[in-house]
C-alpha cells in the first residue's frame, strides 16, 4: 500500500532544466569550455559540485577554482529561476491529489538547500512538504540512492510505501536502486528513449497521474 510520494524538484516541480543548461552553459564558457544544451543533458539529474568535477575532468580550465565556477552557475540559476521560474504543468493537480488522501509528500532534490528553498518559495509551497531533503548533505549524489534512503528514514516508511517521481534518467536509477515505486515524466525530447521505460509508469505529465494509477502502484 502507497503511503507517501517523495519528488524530485528540477524537470519535476519546476521546468527549470532550461536554466540549468544556459547558467552551466555561461559558467563553463567564462573558463573557456563551450558546452551545448545536448552536452549539458550528459549531467542531468547530478549534484552541481559533481558537475563541475566532471567537467575539469573531462575539458580542464585554468583561473578559477571549481567552487568558484560552482558559485556561478547558481548565481546565474538563481536569477534565471526568479526572473522566469514556474511550476510544470500538474504540479498543484499531483499535491492536491495527495493531499486530498492525507498521504504525505516530501522533497529529495540534487539541488542546493539554498536553491530548494528558493524554488519552493517562488512556487510558493513550500509549507506543504512533510520534509525537505537535498543531496548535498549525502556523501553520493544521484544516480546514488543515498539522498532516496534518508528521506525514507525521515519519512519513517519502507521502500515499496512510497512513490518517488522523477525526470531524469539518473534520478530514476537512484529512486528505483533505493527500491521505490516510480513514477517518471521525461523531458519532451527524450520520451521515446527507451532507458525511461524501466519505471514502473511514465507519464508525460503530472497532470495525468491519478488514482487508477495509485491503485497499480499500490498492488504492483
Amino acid at each position: 500500500m502507497i503511503k507517501a510520494a517523495i519528488f524530485d524538484m528540477d524537470g519535476v516541480l519546476i521546468d527549470s532544466e532550461p536554466f540549468w543548461q544556459e547558467a552551466e552553459i555561461i559558467a563553463f564558457g567564462r573558463v573557456g569550455v563551450e558546452l551545448t544544451r545536448e552536452m549539458c543533458m550528459e549531467t542531468m539529474g547530478m549534484r552541481v559540485d559533481e558537475v563541475v568535477k566532471y567537467r575539469f575532468d573531462k575539458h580542464g580550465w585554468q583561473g578559477k577554482s571549481l567552487q568558484e565556477v560552482q558559485v556561478d552557475i547558481l548565481a546565474e540559476l538563481d536569477t534565471l529561476i526568479a526572473e522566469k521560474g514556474e511550476a510544470m504543468s500538474g504540479v498543484e493537480h499531483v499535491l492536491s491529489f495527495f493531499e486530498e488522501r492525507k498521504l504525505p509528500f516530501a522533497l529529495a532534490s540534487s539541488s542546493s538547500m539554498r536553491l530548494i528553498k528558493s524554488v519552493l518559495q517562488k512556487l510558493e509551497i513550500t509549507q506543504r512538504f512533510e520534509t525537505i531533503h537535498s543531496a548535498e548533505f549525502e556523501e553520493f549524489g544521484k544516480p546514488h540512492p543515498a539522498i532516496y534512503v534518508t528521506t525514507l528514514k525521515q519519512l519513517g516508511l519502507e521502500p515499496h510505501e512510497v512513490i518517488a517521481f522523477e525526470d531524469s534518467f539518473n534520478g530514476l536509477l537512484a529512486a528505483k536502486s533505493a527500491r521505490l515505486k516510480t513514477v517518471c515524466i521525461p523531458e519532451a525530447n527524450h520520451w521515446h528513449e527507451t532507458k525511461y521505460d524501466i519505471a514502473d509508469l511514465k507519464l508525460r505529465s503530472l497532470q495525468e497521474f491519478g488514482a487508477m494509477h495509485l491503485q497499480a502502484l499500490s498492488i504492483s
